[in-house]
This record gives structure tokens, sequence and C-alpha cells, in this order.
């Protein structure tokens, strides 16, 4: 999001939506809770593209290989700053455009049943010059070894950590009643919702990673999140070309769950079908993330 003068009613993560449309308005009286206000799409995408754009960006042999999340997290990001309604949420009875681009993911400090887990949030730098893969690719491979090679937790849990040991009934009073009211005036600390995954644009989940479908996963009523994306495993899929036939290729199923008031179904839809337009052309995530070059010629209607 661009940096704008702050105005009476702006929160500190975001800016009031001053021209919404009066059923927006009305709807987080309507409906208040994110969790009850669910859109879910499950979409199959064929991995062919991208397999070859990965083998050719890792025939040079860098040191830490591109991987398919690298490219999903590119093409969302890429997506919600071409489609920005993507990037709102709904806090207090208000509709707010988020102030950063971010995407926040569980990272396994090593692969067995007692190894714990960190969080890593990734705040989008439009302005940095590099191409959206380069960013994630480099970010997110800094971000996971920091977290596996650190003792130390990383900070959300380490936020988390300074609470837990707390009786239940003060507990309930900070998070039942005085967070949720700061949160509710847009008054939380800045050093919470920075480092709390609930506070990202997308918050997303690798099933794919250790073999399992991707299907769907809840919003949750505290923070701001309001678009949750799970990956499933890359498999042998059927899918059907323009001329009638099935061809078994490699695909991959995500899924998608969005706070329906943040924008409307047509808005929805066309984003989804810019996603995976983008997943289709991968070359396109080698422009810069702002640039619509390369998107002319494959218009999503």
């Amino acid at each position: 999001m661009d940096e704008k003068k702050r105005r009476r009613g702006d929160r500190k993560d975001g800016y009031l939506v001053r021209d919404a449309d009066p059923l927006h308005v009305m709807m987080p009286y309507l409906m208040p809770n994110r969790a009850d206000n669910e859109a879910v799409a499950n979409v199959v995408l064929d991995m062919t593209a991208v397999d070859k754009y990965l083998e050719e960006k890792n025939a040079s042999g860098c040191e830490y290989k591109y991987t398919l999340f690298h490219v999903v997290t590119a093409a969302l990001a890429k997506t919600i700053t071409l489609r920005p309604l993507l990037n709102r949420f709904i806090s207090g009875h208000r509709l707010y455009d988020r102030k950063l681009l971010s995407f926040a993911f569980v990272v396994k400090k090593e692969f067995s049943d007692k190894g714990s887990e960190g969080f890593a949030i990734i705040e989008v730098d439009k302005e940095s010059g590099k191409p959206p893969i380069e960013q994630f690719h480099d970010e997110i491979v800094r971000r996971a070894n920091k977290i596996r090679k650190e003792r130390k937790t990383d900070g959300t849990t380490a936020l988390i950590s300074r609470f837990t040991c707390l009786p239940r009934w003060i507990m309930r009073i900070l998070i039942g009643g005085v967070f949720r009211l700061m949160d509710y005036y847009g008054k939380m600390p800045e050093s919470f919702w920075r480092n709390d995954p609930d506070y990202a644009t997308v918050f997303l989940s690798n099933l794919g990673s250790i073999k399992m479908s991707a299907s769907y996963h809840h919003l949750a009523n505290w923070g701001t999140n309001s678009f949750f994306v799970v990956i499933g495993e890359k498999k042998p899929m059927p899918f059907v070309t323009e001329d009638g036939k099935v061809e078994v290729r490699q695909g991959m199923e995500i899924g998608m769950t969005i706070d329906e008031r943040i924008a409307d179904g047509f808005y929805f839809a066309k984003s989804i079908k810019l996603f995976k337009t983008i997943i289709e052309n991968p070359e396109l995530l080698d422009k810069e993330i702002t640039s619509l070059e390369g998107l002319e010629e494959q218009p999503v209607k």
C-alpha cells in the first residue's frame, strides 16, 4: 500500500475506506465475525509451465533452489498488488485498506514429531526493484534459515511466551478484554501486530511439503488476516485440453479462504483468474511486482 497522509479514523496498520458502498458499510454490523463470512475457493493449477520455469531458474546451480512455494507466494503477491481490494480487512466494524503487504507462514525447525515450529512474516517491498520471485526466494530462505539455526525463538513465539505463564483469569482479561478493545479501536502496539501472523495479508500453509492435499482452512476472528491459502501436494492430475482430450499432467490444488466482506464475488473471481494466469505464465514473476507488462496479451475476463 502506498504511504498516505494519516487522517482521523485511520489505524496504524490501515487506512479507513471512506468511499465504501452502503452494503459494505452495513455488513460488519450484520455479520460481525470474520469466521462467519468465509468465501472458499479450491483452485486446480496446471504446473507444467512452473516445472519448466523452476528447472531453468535452478540450472545455474544456485545455493538454495527456487521452489513451488516461492512461485506461489510471489504469484499471490503480484496478484494482490494488482488487485488491491484483496489487501483489505475489517476491524472495529469498519473497512480498511492495509498499509503493508505481508505473508505469514510456519517454519518447522526439524522434521520430526518433537520438532518445534516458528513463525515467519515477510513484508513485501514494492519499491525494491527486485522481481517478485527473487524477493520471495531470498527473503523466505533468509527467514527460514534464521529460525532453524538460532536457538532463541522467533519474535512471534517470544511475544506469546510472555503471556503463557500468567494465570488463566489474567489471560482472559488481557486477551478477551484489554487486547480486543485495543484492536477494536486500532490501538494495538505495533510490536504486537507486526509479529502476529493473524495480522498478515495472507497466512499460508504449505501442506504439499508434507505430502498432504489442500482443501480448506478457517479464518480467525482475532487479528486482521482476511486471506488464508493452503498449498497442496503436486501430483499427476487429469486436464482437459482445448480440443476436448484428457491429458495427465503435473497439477496442484490450492485452497483459498477469503473474508467475503472485503470485496464482491466478481472481484474475487477476476483475481483468481489473474492468479492462474500468472502461474500458467511464471515468467511474469521476473518482472517488477507492480508491472502489468505481459498481461495485456493474456487478458483476464
